[in-house]
């Protein structure tokens, strides 16, 4: 496992935000207000106020207080609140309402709207999870946790004292997840990993080698097939499929994505885009019927390729990763499952053998030609993250919510591609949260800077040679290539 050399724990308390709010008289079970001392740099500490939404120390900050104090700093930031939207310009001071810094205007619980409102920042929407409430003043004010207003400002946050936060502005965002697992971060979660797809090191890993359900995870493998039939003639991008009955009634289902009906035709390419965009259901279904003949077909190739690639704990039952009910009087309902571990060399090998994934998983919407339908990429990392490639989510009740994400990343000499899996967060929520934490973690590992012990220097830190024979030998080829 990989520690950053700077600043290891400093961020875990205020991701966790462990701090002793007082909540100011509520009178509703959840949605409790308090407040907590902020301090950016050395400049005078302030009172920001605290949303604690759901569960106590689920914490929310205020971005109009915290705005306020970051006023004159290389972190000020603009912003623009109203009942439904939020933008926010980097760079620029903020124009004070009156509301700032102040103790909550009365006692009553806060009326708070929906989290999925818009978020800009320099005009380009983000997909925080924020809550925009009016206050008694009439003014509308945006809360957000301390680990994402971190991430967005790229800060260092810590825990100064009881109920108090220090804002380190010339600190980049730094977390440990070694800290994070010892705090329980990852409670919340079935297992996380994080490393180098091209040099198979792992930065870190949590429950990695334990399967769990995986839900639309599954469709990494179903892209992999159907690419393995298109390089061997058997299929070709352009090639129609024609929609089969069994596709339609998956796509009326409540599982259903796009609206396919039997009779029409859709070709290899949209099928492919409408997988891993939108994570269409019925698209995994026309692909594993246009690849085997019959989904029962295909399950069976899912498994042996598993087995050829070494994913000791892959098991499929079906090419979308939807609950498989079994025919029986009490019908068992089983799911496709492997490890983080597995996940992370299927993944690593789809990225090595086809690259060109990411020419689709790392677009935001994208439009099927053959049925003029604009769809959608589910994945909130692309939004947040300029590095951020791909790759694919997937939620069940039993799976929970799980995100695998590609990033990019280049040594000078090699192009990399970085690998994170979550399985199991509680809800999409968490599992951008979560993504986006280790996302930033295995960039920072990745380009770590680290002092020469003789000249008192940074240099950056050269990274290992690959473990693997096949992906040393990718390694010198891309090397060649790029020079």
């Amino acid at each position: 496992m990989k520690i950053s050399s700077k600043k290891t724990g400093a961020f875990i308390l205020s991701i966790l935000l462990v701090c002793s709010f007082l909540p100011a008289g509520a009178s509703a079970n959840f949605e409790i207000v308090g407040s907590c001392q902020v301090q950016a740099d050395a400049g005078a500490a302030e009172n920001v106020k605290v949303l604690h939404y759901d569960y106590a120390n689920n914490s929310y900050l205020s971005l109009r207080d915290v705005a306020m104090i970051l006023n004159g700093t290389d972190k000020s930031f603009s912003l623009v609140i109203n009942k439904n939207s939020v933008s926010l310009t980097l760079g620029e001071d903020y124009t004070p309402v009156g509301v700032e810094n102040a103790l909550w205007e009365d006692e009553e619980n806060p009326d708070v709207s929906l989290r999925r409102n818009e978020f800009k920042v320099d005009g380009q929407k983000l997909f925080y999870y924020t809550m925009i409430l009016r206050l008694p003043s009439g003014d509308y004010d945006c809360f957000i946790m301390a680990a994402d207003l971190g991430m967005l400002l790229d800060v260092d946050i810590t825990v100064s004292g009881p109920g108090s936060l220090q804002i380190h502005t010339q600190e980049p965002f730094c977390v440990s997840p070694a800290v994070l697992e010892q705090a329980g971060y990852f409670g919340g979660v079935n297992s996380v990993l994080a490393g180098d797809a091209v040099t198979g090191e792992i930065y870190y890993r949590y429950q990695s080698d334990t399967a769990y359900p995986i839900a639309s995870t599954s469709k990494l493998m179903t892209y992999l097939l159907t690419m393995d039939a298109v390089m061997a003639g058997q299929l070709t991008f352009e090639q129609s499929v024609t929609i089969s009955e069994a596709a339609e009634l998956l796509a009326d289902s409540d599982d259903g994505v796009l609206p396919l009906k039997a009779g029409e035709e859709i070709t290899v390419q949209d099928l492919l885009i409408g997988l891993l965009l939108p994570s269409s259901n019925e698209c995994a279904l026309c692909l594993s019927e246009a690849v085997a003949g019959s989904e029962e077909a295909f399950v069976q190739l899912m498994n042996q390729k598993a087995q050829e690639l070494g994913l000791t704990q892959a098991v499929f039952f079906n090419s979308h990763g939807l609950p498989r009910y079994m025919e029986a009087p009490i019908p068992s309902k089983r799911q496709n499952s492997m490890s983080a571990e597995d996940m992370f060399r299927l993944s690593s090998y789809i990225l090595k053998v086809y690259p060109q994934i990411k020419d689709i998983t790392s677009q935001k919407d994208a439009v099927l030609q053959s049925l003029d339908i604009e769809v959608r990429n589910s994945n909130p990392l692309l939004h947040n993250m300029s590095e951020a490639t791909g790759l694919k989510t997937g939620t069940t009740n039993k799976a929970g919510a799980c995100l695998v994400t590609s990033l990019a990343a280049d040594d000078g000499i090699t192009e990399h591609d970085l690998i994170v899996v979550v399985f199991g967060a509680e809800d999409s929520i968490e599992r951008g949260r979560v993504s986006g934490i280790l996302a930033r973690y295995a960039l920072h590992t990745f380009y770590e800077d680290q002092e020469d012990p003789e000249s008192g220097s940074s240099a950056q830190v050269v990274r290992p040679l690959p473990v693997h024979a096949g992906a040393a030998v990718d390694r010198i080829v891309r090397s060649a290539l790029k020079r």
